[in-house]
């Protein structure tokens, strides 16, 4: 190769890496894409450091399942109340230190993602795609720790219980509201969820976020 050609490829080899430097610099310094990344992608004190969004459904499902299990334990007041123990690990394990969740809780995780997607709404430099699906998703976050708390409430009741008969009506009611958490709910009899306040859960946020990613060029 000519002396001229080699020197020509070596001055564009090191012009052009300036420019992808500050490429991967603005891309980890822009607060907006970050927090996005913190509910969908990563979170440093997460299981695994999956996003906070994940992880909330991960637990969800682990909370629905034993949910369940306490609803078909009817004539087992033993059983309701261990099952009901295990609900509670995977809603909030502060609430109880051991069982079969991820130990972060669907709270928390909730807690989480609508904090963080308010964040990166807030930011310096936010589009509008970012604002307007925040909200979305924010909502049905809040909705989500809110039903974790009821959930909460719902376990420690049956915990407490002294008859199967004192434990069914809550063990009922804790199965609706766990299947809740990722599905949302009709609360205003449509025949559509969406993501409004009392409507929208884990589901339609997880949905929201993506369509902000998408709007964003993230993957």
């Amino acid at each position: 190769m000519p002396v001229i050609t080699k020197r020509l490829l070596v001055f564009t080899l090191i012009a052009t890496i300036p420019l992808t430097i500050d490429t991967l610099l603005a891309e980890q310094t822009n607060p907006v894409h970050a927090h996005i990344g913190h509910v969908m992608d990563g979170f440093r004190s997460t299981p695994d450091g999956q996003g906070l969004l994940p992880t909330a459904i991960a637990e969800a499902k682990i909370a629905a399942q034993h949910a369940a299990l306490v609803a078909g334990s009817a004539d087992n007041l033993d059983g309701m109340k261990r099952h009901a123990g295990h609900v509670l690990h995977a809603v909030d394990p502060s609430e109880i230190s051991s069982g079969p969740g991820l130990g972060f809780g669907v709270k928390p995780a909730a807690v989480g993602a609508s904090r963080h997607i308010r964040m990166a709404a807030d930011s310096e430099g936010a589009s509008g795609n970012v604002t307007t699906h925040a909200q979305h998703v924010e909502t049905s976050a809040n909705n989500t720790a809110q039903r974790a708390d009821e959930l909460i409430a719902l376990a420690k009741a049956i915990q407490e219980a002294t008859t199967v008969a004192s434990a069914a009506t809550a063990a009922k009611r804790l199965n609706t509201l766990a299947a809740q958490l990722i599905s949302g709910h009709d609360a205003n009899g449509d025949g559509q969820i969406g993501w409004q306040e009392n409507e929208g859960g884990l589901q339609q946020a997880e949905q929201h976020a993506n369509i902000m990613k998408k709007g964003e060029g993230l993957p």
